[in-house]
């Protein structure tokens, strides 16, 4: 005998699955800042980190992309614009992020990037796409409470949170921010794969023109190019396939706190 689910069940279900995506992207992300903030203190620069774990990632979703091709979207002009903002989001976001690790310590650049859900409720109530509430108000408070115990920013010296480490982490924050939202209105347009191999093909062409040319050229050759790969196949790759699914089930202020499972990672 068939079982019967009744939409309001498979709504239920999309709803649970969602969060827990993107807490499974999370992790991911919180490996790779790891293996970013390795690469960053061996000498690479923040942007050429950036550009690489974009374009590997570009890789994995034009793969993703090339085996589900079916209701891309890639004729809507609105996907194609609210994908461009999504990558700049995450162009600034992972520029800012490496950049903020580089000039100063991962805690600093960990703590203000997940200054991010501050950005999307603001954004959120703003345009009345949440509603505000004592309650969401004390649970960001605590959780930014808590990432600022578990990375120890308040025991940071002066070395460490400069002036720049300081900006870019903010921005990073920021860029995140403009990411969720950027997506969030290009999904009723086209496929995720879509949306994000767009983002990524921005981020590539914005950062390629800064970066520094010649270690661009020595990555492939260099001894650390394996990290370079887990860095893209984990940080922009599957962790973003992982993201964008559990995003469209999932409210951005919800999203936004729930990924604070990766500097926990």
């Amino acid at each position: 005998m068939m079982t019967q689910h009744s939409p309001a069940t498979e709504r239920s279900a999309s709803a649970s699955r969602g969060p827990l995506l993107v807490v499974l992207a999370a992790l991911c992300w919180g490996l790779s800042g790891g293996m970013g903030g390795m690469l960053t203190a061996q000498g690479w620069s923040p942007l050429v980190v950036s550009l690489y774990r974009g374009a590997i990632g570009l890789l994995v979703v034009l793969l993703w992309l090339a085996l589900r091709p079916g209701g891309s979207g890639l004729t809507s002009g609105r996907l194609w614009c609210w994908a461009v903002v999504a990558g700049l989001g995450v162009a600034g976001n992972f520029s800012f992020y490496f950049l903020s690790i580089a000039h100063g310590s991962v805690a600093v650049a960990a703590t203000l990037m997940y200054s991010a859900p501050v950005f999307v409720y603001l954004v959120s109530f703003a345009c009345r796409l949440e509603r505000p509430t004592r309650g969401k108000w004390a649970a960001i408070a605590m959780v930014m409470l808590g990432i600022v115990l578990l990375t120890g920013i308040h025991e940071a010296g002066a070395a460490e949170v400069t002036p720049i480490a300081a900006g870019a982490g903010l921005l990073s924050g920021l860029s995140y921010a403009v990411f969720i939202f950027g997506f969030k209105y290009a999904a009723p347009h086209g496929s995720p794969q879509a949306i994000l191999a767009i983002a990524f093909a921005v981020l590539v062409g914005l950062l390629v023109w800064p970066a520094d040319a010649a270690q661009i050229a020595a990555v492939p050759a260099a001894p650390s190019w394996p990290l370079f790969m887990t860095l893209g196949v984990l940080g922009a790759g599957l962790s973003f396939v992982l993201y964008l699914q559990g995003l469209r089930h999932t409210a951005p202020a919800v999203a936004s706190v729930v990924a604070m499972v990766e500097p926990v990672t």
